[in-house]
């Protein structure tokens, strides 16, 4: 190979391994400030009940007796801390921003207990706070209650919340939605979720739920590493289409039964699945710089789809609580964007790597090199994963944990037994077959 190539593939090298080095790290846990909320629909009013920590009204300035709120002069902050409640946590009705016709104000202690319940909280908040409370300066809540007038409880109803922006994530708002006629539902929103429908309708929950598909995958750097791993020695569409589809099936498959509750809990699995996946795109890897046989690829696609199938499900159990009543629409919306965004990152790498191996990496010696970037990248991974998943405890043995585990070896053995006959049967076309020095020495 001549100086000329080498260098472009050493400058390649060098930013592929940078690019990638900031996110071989384990996961960060945070803690998080709540709001909580109720939101109600009656037939012409809508009830925004809202506690929110003190120390988020600053701006409200609270008067201060030593370390203490001035109860008996605190209305006109009372005032302002309402105003921008309204300013700050938004209700709509049909894309339409909701006008408070009443509302309702105090602060309250820390140990109040009073928002476990929407009826609970609405008495506490039209009750007047003895002037002698001793509530400290940044402790203790701002409860207010919030009356719309609406157009029709049947409307698509909305939340946002812009509250202190600045937090991020770590400001949750909790919302326990009351529909007319249905029952109770909960969900948890940030500064970052945009407007949240309370009640979408089955089409916009699809939307929502293929656009969330979509960004999962694109956002997701390890399940796009291990596509990138599967596709890098492979030649012709039949090979590509049928590792693309094996690994579809596979984590649909797992997907699917993790959202209807059948996956392993407890606090030892998402890190053990974390770990497998990462484990996963170095074993891709060794055997793409090894060597490759294509029916052996498609049954290891195959099995590792099912786990990456579990780290996908992680991302749709976070936002399911937005399906409202359609968790089966919104599950294979989830299910298509994921497709949608996988068929894009395909129609991206193919080009890519063909550019790559004319005229940066050519040759075997190019696939051997992606492949080991990729392989350090992955060992990376699998090691600061490993470390958090040794931290973790094991579940101790159970009737369930053991009917859910025969459940699932049992669909694997079933999965596997089938996708190792239609491998057999399948017959690649001469062109679709790895040349002899890319594949394994038992072929």
């Amino acid at each position: 190979m001549s100086h000329r190539r080498t260098l472009p593939g050493c400058v390649f090298v060098a930013a592929c391994v940078a690019l990638f080095a900031a996110t071989a790290r384990a996961h960060e846990y945070k803690l998080d400030a709540v709001m909580n909320a109720f939101v109600k629909i009656e037939s012409d009013e809508a009830h925004l009940v809202i506690r929110a920590p003190l120390y988020l009204f600053k701006s409200a300035k609270f008067p201060a007796k030593n370390a203490e709120i001035d109860i008996a002069n605190s209305a006109p902050a009372t005032e302002r801390a309402v105003a921008g409640l309204q300013r700050d946590v938004l209700v709509f009705e049909d894309g339409r921003p909701l006008s408070a016709s009443k509302a309702s104000v105090r602060v309250s202690l820390p140990s109040d207990k009073s928002f476990e319940t929407y009826e609970q909280a609405v008495r506490h908040v039209a009750e007047p706070i003895a002037p002698d409370t001793a509530i400290y300066i940044d402790q203790g809540y701002v409860d207010a209650h919030l009356t719309f007038p609406i157009r029709s409880p049947k409307s698509v109803f909305s939340v946002r919340t812009t509250a202190a922006p600045e937090l991020g994530n770590y400001l949750k708002l909790a919302v326990r939605y009351l529909p007319p006629g249905e029952e109770s539902r909960a969900m948890v929103i940030t500064s970052t979720s945009g407007t949240v429908n309370l009640n979408p309708t089955w089409y916009g929950a699809a939307t929502g739920f293929v656009s969330l598909g979509i960004s999962h995958i694109l956002a997701g750097t390890d399940h796009l590493l291990f596509l990138l791993c599967l596709i890098i020695p492979l030649r012709g569409w039949r090979q590509i289409l049928a590792i693309i589809t094996t690994f579809t099936v596979a984590h649909s498959f797992t997907l699917v039964g993790s959202a209807f509750g059948l996956a392993p809990t407890g606090p030892w699995f998402p890190p053990f699945v974390e770990t497998i996946i990462a484990a996963s795109i170095v074993y891709m890897a060794l055997e793409n710089i090894i060597g490759v046989d294509v029916r052996r690829r498609i049954l290891l696609t195959g099995l590792f789809g099912l786990v990456h199938g579990f780290g996908f499900s992680y991302g749709l159990q976070e936002n399911l609580q937005f399906a409202g009543t359609h968790l089966l629409v919104s599950l294979f919306a989830f299910n298509l964007g994921i497709e949608i965004g996988q068929i894009l990152v395909v129609v991206f790498m193919l080009p890519a790597l063909a550019v790559i191996r004319r005229y940066v990496l050519p040759g075997r010696v190019g696939t051997i090199i992606l492949s080991a970037i990729v392989a350090h990248i992955g060992w990376h991974w699998m090691t600061d994963r490993w470390e958090v998943l040794s931290k973790v405890s094991w579940p101790q043995p159970s009737a369930a944990g053991v009917a859910t585990l025969a459940l699932w070896v049992t669909g694997i053995l079933l999965a596997a037994g089938a996708v190792s006959i239609i491998t057999k049967r399948v017959q690649f076309a001469p062109g679709d077959t790895l040349p002899s020095r890319q594949r394994g020495v038992a072929d």
